[in-house]
């Protein structure tokens, strides 16, 4: 994406986050977006050819990138992995507290079954952007059991969050560790049945290395 490809979506995205709880992620509010960004409603086409769920994958992305910036800005940088995981999805979540609904008609968007693979993208996006920021170094199959694991509690996390009417969200950070207490435990049960499994499935090692190579040519 060129700079001014990306400047033109982020200023009628932002824009249109005015409209959106209004009008849902429909073709009438980027249009409205582009309007109150200052350009031609017909620009709103040009920004996301896709229509309203690739602007709203263009939002889950943005809100990838705000989440990894401040978690590095933490002080005191969490130091368990379960801690680092946690913080990054609570800064997520903070991030987007302002667009509780925004966030609840993009889920809804996304879930259709004409948009499931955009859905199904930003959702393998973030867990492998929150993995990496929390300085995950594995390969073959625990690449993709990790990842497979924080997208459940990032998803199932977000659902409890839209509905939760506590203060500062304390029973959102609580079900989360829940929810990571939970997570943490699979890989060490999975650990004996993965070895059987590579013991009895031939050239298992090229077969993981294969997919991996698959997903890194996608360039998330």
């Amino acid at each position: 994406m060129n700079k001014a490809n990306e400047k033109l979506r982020l200023e009628i995205l932002n824009a249109a986050l005015e409209h959106i709880p209004f009008d849902g992620w429909t073709c009438h509010a980027l249009k409205a977006g582009a309007i109150d960004a200052g350009y031609p409603e017909i620009d709103a086409e040009r920004a996301f050819p896709g229509g309203p769920a690739e602007a709203a994958e263009f939002h889950s992305f943005l809100s990838d990138r705000a989440m990894v910036s401040s978690f590095f800005e933490c002080e005191p940088m969490p130091s368990r992995t379960k801690e680092k995981v946690a913080a990054l999805i609570r800064i997520r979540l903070e991030g987007v507290a302002g667009q509780k609904e925004v966030v609840r008609l993009g889920l809804g968007l996304l879930a259709r079954p004409q948009h499931w693979t955009k859905g199904a993208r930003a959702l393998a996006k973030t867990a492998d952007e929150i993995w990496k920021a929390a300085g995950d170094r594995s390969s073959d199959f625990n690449w993709y059991t990790k990842r497979g694991l924080v997208a459940a509690v990032y998803f199932s996390t977000v659902t409890y969050w839209l509905n939760d009417m506590s203060e500062d969200y304390q029973e959102t950070w609580a079900f989360l560790d829940r929810r990571l207490d939970d997570a943490m435990r699979i890989p060490r049960k999975a650990m004996g049945v993965l070895d059987k499994l590579r013991t009895n499935l031939p050239r298992s090692e090229g077969l993981f290395a294969a997919l991996k190579q698959r997903h890194m040519a996608r360039r998330w």
